[in-house]
């Protein structure tokens, strides 16, 4: 199946489409495997480790890849639409946290995790860097060009934003203390003005994922839409032009 026509590779395929979904699933799992044998008191406390956004990310990076290789191995549309649209969302979430999470550690490593809690470096690798740069490889080589607007990315990345923050506050009236020290550090309106943040940096990757996408493939008005039209404004007022243009009268 050749896929979309603006797709650099074909997806779903048994070929290369297969071969990096297989790798991303394996890297995924190897990273789960790590966290089972990992004792610390977060594994034991309410939410345990799914209290970290890198383990919501990563849980939500394991099924669009997991979606994404059913669709190889049948070469279903539907599931290749379904694996595109989980995409969306997992794929700008995991860059996210790629920048959060080194940008933190380049000031303080002490901000995202206490000196015990420290990883090893692969196992560090494969939980905040791997993620991303498998889903980016795919929207990159194996999607069709996403549709996503600037608004629809603030709503999208706005929901998972204070998402998250309710259930990291519900986790702490549980436990008594927040997954990531920062969290610890900060007032209450500081934490939201972190996630807010958070949020419109999320939407300004997923921004920035569609002019890589256009620029890797070529697409000079792809580039163009996601730096000077982000929010689908101008496209959507010559839509509407064209259509009362063409209407009868």
């Amino acid at each position: 199946m050749a896929g979309h026509p603006l797709q650099r590779l074909a997806s779903p395929s048994r070929q290369v489409s297969m071969l990096l979904h297989t790798a991303g699933i394996a890297s995924f799992l190897a990273s789960f495997r790590f966290l089972s044998n990992w004792e610390t008191p977060m594994s034991a406390s309410f939410g345990g480790h799914y209290q970290f956004l890198t383990i919501i990310g990563l849980s939500l990076a394991l099924c669009t890849f997991v979606v994404g290789l059913i669709a190889d191995i049948t070469l279903s549309p539907s599931f290749f639409q379904v694996k595109n649209s989980l995409a969306v969302c997992s794929a700008p979430l995991e860059v996210l946290i790629s920048i959060l999470f080194w940008g933190l550690c380049a000031i303080d490593k002490n901000l995202v995790f206490p000196p015990e809690s420290e990883l090893p470096l692969l196992p560090n690798f494969g939980f905040h860097a791997a993620p991303g740069l498998f889903l980016a490889l795919d929207l990159l080589l194996l999607s069709p060009p996403w549709t996503i607007d600037g608004f629809a990315a603030v709503a999208l990345s706005q929901t998972i934003a204070f998402m998250y923050w309710f259930w990291v506050e519900y986790c702490y009236s549980q436990n008594g203390w927040y997954p990531y020290p920062i969290f610890e550090l900060l007032s209450t309106w500081q934490r939201a003005l972190l996630f807010a943040f958070s949020a419109f940096l999320m939407t300004g990757t997923t921004m920035s994922l569609k002019w890589l996408y256009g620029k890797v493939n070529g697409l000079e008005s792809f580039q163009r839409e996601a730096i000077s039209d982000p929010a689908g404004i101008r496209k959507g007022m010559i839509s509407n032009h064209a259509d009362v243009r063409t209407k009868p009268e």
